[in-house]
């Protein structure tokens, strides 16, 4: 199945940000989303809060209608359970006992198998039952290494960039004279600037990992990591933390590297970077303009409509990221021989080079490197490519396709050759009047009251929608075959390849 892009208004609700100052009520994972229901149904319009980094209710069941007022008694209880839930220490209590562990006889360091937890001398009285064994320091060095990947795959799977991946992006940082690289949500990429620190023959760089996994606060100092939900821009640790990455973007040449769940909605998502990118600017001097902060965001090329809708400064490359603990976004007998994930990036395509040796090549006419398949088409004036084939051109369509689709006649496009003949692609209409002439984000009744609503019903279109909507996860989710769209609690909200 072949899915490019999923229509954002299909899945029958949008996230809405509210003006600045508006406070938002907390869940466990900090302040939680406004979303609003677009679908038909007596619900339609009303707007609701919800998890920001949970798209299951079993992880996170926080759900509270925007005009809800809630009594003390459940604020208490909501209090409770978010305290109930923060990591067993601080984050400077976590810096104070690595220094103490470090020190101690390399017999003596021991981690917790079941518990994910370095352990100090006093601490192994509560640990007898559960499996502990001595590291070294080399394992203190790669804690993506030694940390069991988090695996419910509805809240916080973890993937990790395989040593290839991570290398290329170091490697292209460097040659673009970058000596901080911001990491979020990406601890390979943390840990091996550091190794890569240790080698003479490289300029040093330095790192700061902003995610939401606390565990690996036990092994950098503060200055090197910060407990971060991405969804919402939050910072655990309050201004703290927040302090931190300002110090850190002020000064050298920085580009940041995301690597988001590729399960949680890209609006929240762009809307975090962008923050992320003001305060950057706001730190430079006068002469930085408008310029935005170099970024590169990792997802699967399928989502490029969408990110380029809330970053138009960005771009798709090429290049194919790989996992080391996936089983199909990595290549080889056990894998996909071609991932689907891709770098989006304000940094100008003709500056980053991709590997000859793996592939690619430079299109002299683009300007960019490219997949050794993506073929230039003086028709179309460029290379047309997304997924790694050769696309083939349709002179109906006056555009390059995809190979497996054929021009259908009766629908007036290329499709899969078993497509639903007659029904087009982008006939949805209207959430709000019905109109086939517009979406619901150009409705003119979206900001009437809608007691002046006057439409009439369609019968079939409309969409029972579940209370939660679960926008994204912790840690890295990855999951799902490319090009297949499943459903969160029946919103069609997984957005997973």
């Amino acid at each position: 199945m072949d899915i490019t892009e999923v229509d954002r208004e299909s899945l029958g609700i949008e996230v809405i940000f509210p003006q600045s100052g508006n406070t938002t009520p907390c869940c466990p994972h900090g302040p939680t989303l406004l979303f609003e229901k677009v679908g038909k149904g007596k619900d339609q319009g009303r707007r609701f809060y919800a998890c920001s980094a949970c798209r299951d209710r079993k992880d996170c069941n926080f759900f509270q209608w925007e005009e809800e007022k809630v009594s003390e008694s459940r604020l208490l209880a909501r209090e409770a359970e978010n305290k109930a839930k923060r990591p067993p220490f601080t984050q400077q209590e976590y810096c104070s006992r690595f220094c103490t562990f470090v020190g101690l006889p390399v017999g003596e360091r021991k981690f917790c198998e079941d518990c994910q937890l370095l352990l100090l001398p006093a601490d192994l009285g509560s640990h007898l039952d559960h499996k502990t064994w001595s590291i070294t320091a080399a394992q203190l060095r790669r804690p993506s290494v030694l940390l069991r990947p988090l695996d419910n795959k509805k809240s916080n799977a973890q993937y990790l960039f395989t040593d290839r991946s991570a290398h290329f992006l170091l490697d292209t940082f460097a040659a673009l004279g970058y000596r901080k690289v911001l990491c979020v949500g990406t601890p390979r990429l943390q840990e091996l600037i550091k190794l890569r620190n240790l080698e003479p023959k490289h300029q040093e760089m330095k790192s700061l990992l902003l995610d939401i996994d606390f565990r690996y606060a036990q092994f950098y100092s503060q200055d090197e990591f910060c407990h971060y939900n991405m969804f919402n821009h939050h910072f655990f640790d309050g201004q703290a933390s927040a302090s931190v990455l300002n110090t850190f973007l002020d000064g050298e040449k920085v580009v940041m590297v995301a690597d988001p769940p590729f399960g949680g909605l890209v609006k929240p998502l762009a809307n975090s970077f962008s923050l992320i990118s003001q305060t950057w600017r706001k730190l430079q001097t006068s002469d930085a303009g408008g310029v935005d902060m170099p970024m590169m965001w990792i997802f699967p090329y399928f989502f490029e409509a969408r990110i380029l809708e809330c970053l138009p400064s960005f771009s798709m490359l090429d290049y194919q990221v790989d996992y080391d603990n996936h089983p199909l976004y990595k290549h080889g007998k056990t894998g996909r021989r071609q991932s689907p994930v891709r770098l989006f990036t304000n940094v100008s395509p003709k500056c980053i080079i991709l590997p000859k040796e793996e592939g690619y090549r430079f299109c002299s006419v683009c300007q960019r490197s490219v997949w050794s398949l993506n073929k230039h088409c003086a028709k179309c004036n460029i290379c047309p490519s997304k997924d790694g084939r050769e696309w083939k051109h349709c002179s109906a369509c006056q555009k390059c396709v995809k190979p497996s689709w054929t021009h259908c006649p009766a629908c007036s496009r290329c499709a899969l050759p078993d497509h639903p003949c007659g029904q087009a692609k982008g006939k949805e209409g209207c959430f709000s009047c019905s109109s086939l002439e517009h979406k619901h984000k150009s409705c003119p009744l979206r900001n009437a009251p809608r007691s002046s609503w006057s439409r009439p019903e369609a019968k079939g279109r409309g969409r029972k929608v579940s209370h939660h909507p679960a926008v994204g996860s912790e840690g890295r989710r990855k999951r799902g075959a490319a090009g297949r769209a499943k459903t969160w609690d029946g919103l069609g909200l997984d957005q997973s390849p």
